[in-house]
């Protein structure tokens, strides 16, 4: 999946992942209190592109939101993608805040089950699966 490269064809200590790209039927629903970075209209490919993250782009990698302005349907999700992950401060806090916003919460908050983080599982509109993991 990832490109592969002899040392002496590219210098990948220099390389950055800068973004994912996921589609998504409404936008505003899908940034789930995450920052609006940036975001351009493509009126004659109707779509628009929404860059999202924690923290400006220069440090941080983002997602794109993309936009498809005529998608009725539901995106097929897949069986490859799993999930995004967002470390967050208390999971426990922030789980208790999100049903009022209407997020969907598959796995409460709580240890892995064979011990390790504190973690939780919740879901975009569209059904994206964000794991939220308790960092320090």
């Amino acid at each position: 999946m990832w490109p592969k490269f002899q040392t002496s064809i590219a210098d990948t200590d220099k390389f950055r992942l800068l973004h994912t790209m996921i589609r998504v039927r409404d936008l505003d629903a899908s940034l789930l209190g995450v920052k609006l970075l940036r975001k351009r209209d493509y009126p004659s490919g109707k779509f628009t592109l929404a860059f999202v993250g924690y923290g400006d782009e220069s440090n941080n990698t983002v997602i794109e939101l993309t936009h498809n302005w005529d998608q009725a349907e539901p995106y097929n999700l897949g069986s490859a993608f799993g999930h995004l992950a967002v470390g967050v401060s208390d999971v426990y806090k922030t789980c208790e805040r999100l049903p009022a916003a209407g997020v969907k919460i598959p796995r409460p908050a709580g240890p892995m089950a064979r011990g390790g983080s504190v973690i939780a599982f919740i879901e975009d509109p569209d059904g994206y699966r964000i794991e939220l993991i308790q960092r320090p």
